[in-house]
């Protein structure tokens, strides 16, 4: 071969390929991986100058503090991972599982916890995999996840003597919950969710990350989609909710926000539209950015949930 071939080839190599492979590795790591116990661990790292969110977070607290009397830790095994949790008894004949999303401890979960206790159910908030207290390096947006999720519905039922489990989903715990009602082995006591800002797949949520910070959102996509499907078992691009919401035949409520920029209305669309469940609810926000939605508007957002799982139970 031709000097010249061997030196642009090198020069593409070493100059454009493989910097991109490694920038696309750590961005991969950055995203699902849990390097460390810190990361992701069950005390929030928060943001700078979010108030909106600390809010959220200290209010969420409040809630777990108010309500500690109730509340007594558990733990499942789910194939190899020890997985840890915290159940909250309020005397209800029926849980709902509120499944944070990525980076989020049980903690952040508080904060979405008060309108189950109104309508009568206990509440389980857990440490997903690879956070928290919970066994686990990588985070695989649902697909491993949903199987967790059916764990911790046996032990609400058979141990905890609950008659029925409701899944509460926020952003990628919407994909877990949903996932986990698909799937042909989901037991019948799992009853319905709510899902809070699903997308319609993770590609399309990253993406409009990516624009969002203003970041190369074509070539370093799909590097970091490759790492995700080798090691999160997660096929982003062409299975998520939008490839398996019309299997789903059990009630679902989603909730969305006109100002959502990372799963945006028309995706909410999309889903609702291809979703063939016999009872489906949405309801639409007007204000909040995505995972935001019950910080703007709690009454409403509460409600809502509330008047959900009354029809449900009638």
């Amino acid at each position: 071969m031709n000097t010249w071939i061997w030196i642009i080839l090198l020069v593409v190599l070493f100059g454009f390929v493989i910097p991109e492979i490694v920038i696309a590795g750590v961005i991969y790591t950055i995203l699902l991986v849990r390097t460390s116990k810190k990361k992701w661990g069950r005390d929030v790292l928060l943001p700078e100058n979010d108030d909106e969110y600390a809010g959220m977070y200290h209010e969420g607290l409040e809630w777990g503090e108010l309500y500690s009397d109730y509340m007594r830790e558990v733990e499942i095994k789910s194939g190899r991972y020890r997985l840890v949790g915290e159940y909250f008894d309020f005397g209800g004949e029926k849980a709902a599982i509120v499944i944070a999303g990525r980076m989020e401890s049980l903690k952040y979960s508080y904060y979405f916890a008060e309108p189950y206790r109104r309508a009568g159910y206990n509440v389980l908030v857990v440490d997903n995999r690879a956070h928290g207290y919970s066994d686990g390096v990588f985070c695989c947006l649902g697909y491993r996840e949903y199987a967790d999720m059916q764990c911790w519905s046996r032990l609400l039922v058979e141990e905890l003597h609950n008659k029925a489990v409701f899944l509460h989903g926020i952003c990628i715990g919407s994909s877990v919950a949903l996932f986990a009602l698909c799937d042909e082995n989901c037991p019948d006591y799992i009853e319905g969710m709510c899902a809070d800002g699903m997308y319609v797949n993770f590609a399309e949520s990253f993406k409009n990350h990516m624009i969002e910070d203003h970041r190369p959102k074509v070539i370093f996509s799909w590097l970091v989609f490759m790492y995700m499907r080798i090691f999160s078992h997660a096929n982003v691009t062409s299975d998520g909710p939008i490839n398996r919401i019309d299997r789903l035949k059990k009630p679902i409520l989603f909730i969305h926000s006109r100002q959502d920029t990372y799963s945006t209305p028309d995706q909410a669309e999309k889903l609702y539209e291809k979703c063939k469940s016999p009872k489906k609810r949405i309801v639409w926000f007007e204000k909040g950015r995505h995972s935001r939605v019950r910080v703007n508007a709690p009454e409403k957002y509460d409600n809502t949930i509330i008047e959900f799982l009354k029809d449900l139970n009638k």
